[in-house]
């Protein structure tokens, strides 16, 4: 069956086509089993699990709750987003746990999904390989995957150079696989547009940071609550590639948001200021400014669904 059939049977059992997007030091197994309860995706980032012991635990929690037959009205799914650099240490024994309890969804970060497609494929799953350019994709694409997830400009975290506007038409022009938008996409408006883009998902992230099963400390969220349009500052100064950052948590770690030194390349591992991306400066996009509460995930997915029915 083609990719698109594939996702399109997911799609049909969703309350709303959006997946509650893998974000670093944010996203854990409670937020993931929240979202396929309120019938959307819910993904994590493999190395949010801090050993590989703790990882299968979220593994086993996760798979347990999407296969329950509750007689829940919509059924959601999930991902686990792996990092696939050469040098990440633990990508063999994630991928064989991944083998183990067969996540339908399996989306790559910072190398190429080549090493993985295989193995995948043998259980059944699909992957995914995030994507923030048209040479990106075209090189994702070629190696096989199932699907692009096109991070746009604006996205949170490490974001975008190009618009979803042009991005999504661009690589529908030569790849007939899987689309998922990410970047700016906050409402279920916005969920729906993308669709009339060419997508088949929408990534929504920084929405969900502020949530009660966020793993975000309470200030984190609050801070993404309390953020207006003055309150992101766009800069490769801590990882070396361009991201969004709170200026409050950069000014709380005792630097000047206004006089960061430039990046030197990609340092996943913090800046010579001694402080890390994501642990003490924290990331949210600019659709942080549409968020005005803490509240449960239930309870903004149901929003976002209503929003999604409407448009």
């Amino acid at each position: 069956m083609h990719p698109r059939e594939r996702i399109a049977q997911i799609k049909s059992q969703l309350a709303v086509p959006a997946v509650v997007a893998p974000m670093f030091l944010v996203s854990g197994p409670d937020m993931v089993i929240a979202a396929i309860k309120a019938g959307m995706i819910g993904a994590f980032p493999a190395p949010n699990a801090r050993d590989i012991t703790i990882f299968e635990d979220w593994l086993q929690r996760i798979s347990n709750a999407a296969n329950a037959d509750d007689g829940r009205q919509f059924k959601g799914s999930w991902a686990v987003n792996l990092v696939v650099h050469s040098t990440y240490p633990r990508l063999d024994e994630e991928v064989a746990l991944l083998e183990k309890y067969q996540p339908p969804l399996v989306i790559t970060a910072l190398g190429s999904p080549k090493a993985i497609i295989e193995r995948v494929h043998g259980y059944g799953g699909m992957v995914i390989a995030d994507v923030n350019s048209v040479e990106y994709a075209r090189k994702a694409a070629a190696v096989g995957v199932d699907g692009l997830a096109l991070v746009s400009a604006g996205a949170g975290g490490h974001t975008g150079h190009v618009t979803g506007f042009t991005f999504i038409p661009a690589v529908r022009s030569f790849f007939d696989g899987i689309v998922i938008a990410a970047g700016g996409i906050c409402t279920g408006q916005g969920v729906r547009a993308a669709e009339i883009l060419g997508a088949d998902l929408a990534y929504m992230g920084t929405r969900f940071i502020a949530t009660d099963e966020s793993l975000a400390v309470q200030e984190y969220k609050q801070m993404v609550v309390d953020a207006g349009p003055n309150d992101l500052v766009l800069t490769d100064s801590f990882s070396g590639a361009p991201a969004y950052y709170l200026r409050d948590s950069i000014t709380r770690a005792g630097l000047d948001p206004d006089n960061l030194r430039p990046g030197k390349g990609m340092n996943l591992g913090g800046s010579e200021n001694k402080v890390k991306a994501w642990k003490d400066i924290w990331s949210a996009g600019p659709t942080a400014q549409v968020v005005h509460e803490i509240q449960s995930v239930g309870a903004l997915a149901s929003k976002i669904a209503a929003e999604y029915r409407a448009a």
